[in-house]
């Protein structure tokens, strides 16, 4: 398993696949399968059976999963960017590696 770049609520453009090109922020990760689910992206309808909380049931639109290697992160103006790591004063950072800000 290797280290993931990319962290909960980091703003991300997907680009790869079927939601290319849309932007989101990131809404959780599975390290394991190496996953990331993104608002806004990567749409799925689901279909719900009736049940207590839901007694109507019915199409549930919802983000599925997408691979961490089909995003990319974005910086404050909105460029995407790869993600380095660095020390300064004691503390490893990350930094974008297009405009070598602290991210």
């Amino acid at each position: 398993m290797s280290k993931l770049k990319l962290k909960v609520g980091d703003q991300v453009k997907v680009v790869a696949g079927e939601s290319k090109g849309k932007e989101g922020k990131i809404l959780k990760i599975s390290k394991d399968k190496t996953r990331a689910i993104v608002e806004g992206a990567n749409l799925v309808k689901k279909h719900q059976k009736p049940s207590a909380t839901n007694p109507q049931g019915g199409i549930k639109e919802m983000e599925a999963a997408l691979h961490i290697s089909n995003l990319s992160l974005l910086t404050k103006d909105g460029q995407t960017t790869r993600v380095g790591y660095r020390m300064e004063d004691g503390n490893k950072v990350r930094f974008s590696k297009k405009t070598n800000e602290v991210i």
